[in-house]
Formats: C-alpha cells, structure tokens, sequence
C-alpha cells in the first residue's frame, strides 16, 4: 500500500467514526451498514502497512505543435512520444545489469515497464509509474528509478557544456542511447518540447531549436565510443562511488573511469592492484572534451 492509498483509508476512517458519532441509535441499519465498513477499513490498514518505497514517478509535460493547450494532445504524437521514452527509460534500466546486445529482445524488459497513471495539465502530458508487482520492496532505488535519474543526467548535458555530457553519456550503454535519440527525433519532427519532472528536479527544452541541438550533439558525428583495451595497474578503486584510478603503462598520467554495471563487486577490483593488468573500457569523448572511461569486464 503506497502513502496515498494509506492516507485515503485513515481518511475514511475518521469520517466513518464521526458518522457513527452522529447517527441515533435509533438507526440500527445505518449504524450496523457504517460499522461493518469501519471494520474492513480497519482491517485493511491492519493488514496492508505502507510500503515506504513506493513506485518511482515522473511527469512528462509537453508544448508545442500537437498540443492544443492544455485540452489535449494529437493521439497519434502522446502515443509516439511516451512509447519512445518509456522505451529509452526500458533499455537505461535493463543495461544496468546486463550489457545490450545491439540486435534483438531486451533482457526481462518485462521488469521495467510504466504505466500511465494519470494526465498532467498546465501544457499536456501524462504522469508515469514504474510497474513493479512487488519485485522492488528494497531500501535501494530500483533499475527504473535509476534510469530515470539517467534520462534526466543525460537530457540535461545534452544543454550543457561537452564534459557534463560526456559524463552521463559514458554510462549509457549504446543502445540505450539510441533510443534516447529516438525520443529526441520524435521530438524535432513534431516540432515539440518536452519537460520531465522527476523527484525534485525538473528539465525543459524552452524551444524546437534547443531539441535539434541536443539531438545532433548525440549524434554520432558528435558523440564518440569505442572500446579500447589498456596495459597497466590499479592505482585505486572506490566500491561505493564505482571509480577507479589507473596507471596506463608507458604514460605518466592515471587515468580515472567508473566500474561499470556488469562488474558486480568493485571491491574485488583491489586484489589487482599494482599488478599489471589488462582492462576493456569504453572511452567515450564529446566534441572536444576529455575522455571518459567505463571499465565494461573484468581485468585480466
């Protein structure tokens, strides 16, 4: 039971107990009918406690050509539109655990669906909802909830400047951004802006002309990845913050990337240290901006 459901029944509770203050005695099918509901209301918060972690929620609003103020939305953009970003949000949240083969199904896509839960005015758009059926009951945010916080890394270094993208786009597994680029095209052609509002923080696109930038900035004209194979020690590995520092062999400067997902416990990583290693990283680059490095396997 979310804190919604919770706060609707104690609601009613009260109203049921004031009801029953004020009806005569003399009303005996009245007070039998709003005693037996009092019951259930009481046994369902009994039985059902609020689950602090509840679902992770985002409120997807946009402007534009297909929006006719805040009356309605063009069916065949809303549905085009939320597809692609449920889409880009499915494969940022399946990638966390499993590298993306770029062809084919999408692990246990199942797990990382949303749902429509309500319309959102002010322009138009639509309040979403992970689906979780009870598999995220835990105190760490769940796959969706974090590729939430991705999408919106990423949206908002798309405005910024090349190392604040480079930054959230080096822990986009490639697929993913191609669908994140989708939701951009979507975009662009209907001459639409969107703003996702997620948690605390809010992003928008003030114009059209904004969405093309971001989208040719996460072109692959513009956006660099290759995989690329390194020779040298560990200086250091954060598990917490997933962060390494490495010494490539040959070169005086260390290197520092993240551990990515696929590498269960960065802790291990410290059995390595000072001892020559190969590592697989993926060296993302933007424009002109630094490198970023994601280690993608475990050294050898």
């Amino acid at each position: 039971m979310n804190k919604q459901d919770r706060f609707q029944l104690l609601a009613e509770k009260k109203f049921l107990q004031a009801r029953l203050d004020e009806l005569p005695v003399a009303a005996r099918l009245m007070r039998i009918s709003t005693e037996s509901r009092l019951r259930m209301v009481e046994k369902r918060l009994e039985d059902c406690p609020v689950d602090e972690h509840e679902p992770a929620r985002v409120r997807l609003t946009f402007n534009g050509r297909p929006v006719i103020g805040s009356h309605g939305i063009f069916a065949e953009f809303g549905m085009k539109a939320v597809t692609s970003f449920s889409e880009a949000v499915t494969a940022i949240a399946a990638s966390l655990n499993t590298p993306l083969a770029a062809m084919g199904p999408i692990p246990n896509r199942e797990q990382y669906q949303l749902l429509i839960t309500s319309t959102v005015m002010g322009s138009f758009g639509f309040e979403l909802e992970e689906y979780r059926a009870g598999q995220w009951l835990l105190g760490e945010d769940s796959p969706v909830a974090q590729a939430l916080e991705r999408t919106q890394n990423l949206l908002q270094g798309t405005v910024g400047t090349d190392d604040q993208l480079a930054d959230s786009a080096s822990e986009t597994d490639p697929r993913a951004m191609e669908k994140v680029r989708t939701f951009l095209q979507t975009l662009s052609e209907a001459e639409a802006i969107c703003t996702m509002q997620y948690r605390d923080r809010g992003f928008r696109f003030t114009d059209v002309g904004q969405v093309r930038t971001s989208l040719a900035r996460l072109s692959q004209d513009n956006l660099h990845e290759a995989e690329q194979i390194l020779e040298g020690e560990f200086y250091g590995v954060l598990p917490k913050s997933r962060i390494f520092e490495f010494k490539v062999a040959g070169q005086d400067e260390v290197i520092r990337g993240k551990v990515g997902s696929i590498i269960l416990d960065p802790d291990q990583l410290n059995q390595h240290l000072y001892n020559p290693t190969f590592i697989k990283v993926m060296v993302t680059r933007v424009g002109s901006g630094r490198p970023r490095y994601l280690l993608i396997e475990e050294p050898q």
